[in-house]
Formats: structure tokens, C-alpha cells, sequence
């Protein structure tokens, strides 16, 4: 008798946990007698609907990555094709319920994409410095980028390296999934530190323009154009559903793999998948590599204007000190 048929499975004696394994690196259909580790069984069609919704958005970034080649559009890019390899694990799972790969694939992924998401809100803000200029922020626009992407990738790590605790805690008949749990626990709240001070810089750096606004009276050029708006915009749609969605997963967590939350899918589709489908999507329809290609190509050729300005004095004060030289030196020949 095969030890792991659905039909012949007893919760007693020394073959249980043999039998467990064997159900874990299968494909078996739900049993009432053995739960999954989710605390139910992922529902098919939300898999494919998430699987075709970020494979969309993934595509369409990838195409303004190669038109434009902007590092925000690359970024959103990676972090769909993580939800698409989440989602394919919980896909998996809801054919294969027990198979530990596919549990093991959707959380390790599903916990760190945002990470990518929320990097490229950290990018944008560099370059909306470097358009309107040093004097509207704290700091440089190359320090945004060092500081915050260092501080997402340490997240990042610490959130991986806690859902692969709690996942091979799992495969143990004594594992203990708390230190796991807690671990991607920190990385989240750590996360969200991280997004909180991000976003009162970002409250510095309005202020900012719009007091340089002010200050150049009302005939002066627009800082805010309505594009520049539209991008803020999305940035701010982004990075509430970025961070709705860590507070989500912070609650989560903490309450452990048994608590309401974790054991409810309807919350998961809507507080986790639902939010970073806006986050990516809204990106994609008021793209900045799209809506920023002007102020870009202004900015870029105010300053070659300068760089040859900057030549020109130069060559000028060559051409003084070459006359002053030929001068002096007829002076001191007479």
C-alpha cells in the first residue's frame, strides 16, 4: 500500500511523519485529515488572474525599459516578474495543496517583490532633484539613490532569509517557524521605517518647490508642470499601496502562521496582490520615463548651454593671457 495515498493515510504511528514528506513533495489533492501549511487551499483562478495581470505589467515595463531605458521602468519590471513567480507558486499550490516547492516558491517571492517596487520610488525622487535642482532637497540626488536602495536591499535580504526559515521549518516534524516568521517580520518593519522617512523627505521637497516657486514671483516658469504632477501623483498611489500593504503584512506575520489573517485568502488577494497590481499598473499608465521626457531633454540642453558657456569664458581668458604675455614681453625687449 502506498503510504501516501490520499485514501489510506493514518495520523498515528511511526510512519505518519514518512507519509507527510512524501504528501509535501507530491501532488496531492486536499485531504480533511491534513491541512496545508497555508491553513486552506489557494484558489485556482485568483493564481491565474494574478499570473496574467503582472506578466502584463512585467511586459509593458520591459517595453518602456527598452525604449527608454530607465532604471524605474527596469525595477518595476523585476518586481512583477517576482509577483508572476509568486503567483506561479500559489498556482501550483492550488492544484498541489501539500507540495512544499510551490509553498516555498510563493512565499520567499511574494515577500521581497514590493522591495523592487518601492526602490524605484526611491530612484524617481533622485532624478526629480537632479530637474529642479540641489536647492529643493536635503540631500544630494546621488545620496537618495546610495541611502534608500541600500536600505531596501538589506531589507530585501532579511525578509529571504526569514521566509526561508519559516518554509524549512515547515519540512521538520519538530520545526519551529517563529524565528523565521520573526525575522521577515523585522525586514518588513524595517521596510517600513524606511518608507516613513522617505516620505518626509518627500513632504521636504515639495516644500521646497514651492517655496522656490514663490520666491521667483509670478511670472516665472512652472516647477510643478502638470506632467511633473501627474508623476507625483503616481508616486503617491505607489507608495500607499506599497505601504498599506507592509502594515498588511506586519499584522500578518505577527500573528503568527495559525492567526485569522494568514489563514484567510480573501485578505491576502486584497491587501497584498489587488494593491501591488495598482502600484505597478498606475506606474505604467502615467509612466515618468514617458511624462518626464521633455523636462528632461530641457534640463539636459540648459545644461550643454552651460558647459559651453563655461568653455567659452575659458577660451576667452586664454586669449587675454596670451595678449598680456606677447605684451610683456615686447615691453621687456624695448
Amino acid at each position: 500500500m502506498n503510504s501516501t495515498d490520499p485514501d489510506h493515510i493514518s495520523l498515528s504511528g511511526p510512519d505518519l511523519w514518512d507519509a507527510i514528506v512524501g504528501i509535501r513533495t507530491g501532488c496531492y489533492p486536499l485531504m480533511d485529515i491534513l491541512e496545508p501549511v497555508y491553513g486552506y487551499q489557494p484558489t485556482l483562478g485568483a493564481g491565474i488572474t494574478f499570473d496574467v495581470l503582472f506578466c502584463l505589467v512585467m511586459i509593458g515595463h520591459l517595453i518602456m525599459f527598452a525604449i527608454f531605458r530607465k532604471w524605474t521602468s527596469f525595477l518595476f519590471a523585476v518586481g512583477s516578474l517576482t509577483e508572476l513567480l509568486g503567483w506561479a507558486g500559489r498556482t501550483w499550490s492550488a492544484k498541489c495543496p501539500y507540495n512544499q516547492n510551490a509553498f516555498l516558491m510563493q512565499i520567499t517571492t511574494l515577500i521581497i517583490a514590493p522591495t523592487f517596487y518601492s526602490a524605484a520610488l526611491y530612484v524617481l525622487l533622485s532624478i526629480l532633484i537632479g530637474l529642479l535642482g540641489r536647492q529643493t532637497s536635503i540631500l544630494s540626488p546621488k545620496w537618495y539613490a546610495i541611502i534608500f536602495c541600500a536600505c531596501d536591499v538589506l531589507s530585501l535580504v532579511i525578509q529571504a532569509i526569514g521566509g526561508g526559515m519559516a518554509s524549512q521549518a515547515t519540512q521538520r516534524p519538530d520545526g519551529d517557524t517563529a524565528p523565521g516568521t520573526h525575522t521577515m517580520v523585522a525586514g518588513i518593519v524595517f521596510q517600513l521605517f524606511t518608507m516613513t522617512v522617505f516620505a518626509a523627505l518627500v513632504c521636504d521637497f515639495l516644500r521646497r518647490v514651492w517655496a522656490l516657486q514663490r520666491s521667483r514671483g509670478s511670472g516665472a516658469a512652472l516647477l510643478l508642470t502638470p506632467k511633473l504632477k501627474m508623476v507625483l501623483g503616481s508616486m503617491f498611489v505607489s507608495f500607499v499601496m506599497i505601504y498599506v500593504r507592509s502594515i498588511y503584512r506586519t499584522v500578518e506575520l505577527a500573528q503568527g502562521w495559525k492567526g485569522d489573517l494568514i489563514t484567510h485568502e480573501g485578505y491576502f488577494i486584497g491587501l497584498d496582490a489587488a494593491l501591488m497590481f495598482v502600484a505597478a499598473a498606475v506606474w505604467l499608465a502615467l509612466d515618468p520615463a514617458v511624462l518626464l521626457r521633455d523636462q528632461e531633454a530641457a534640463a539636459k540642453a540648459n545644461k550643454e548651454r552651460g558647459a559651453a558657456a563655461g568653455r567659452g569664458q575659458q577660451d576667452h581668458g586664454a586669449e587675454s593671457e596670451s595678449s598680456w604675455d606677447q605684451e610683456r614681453k615686447s615691453a621687456h625687449r624695448i
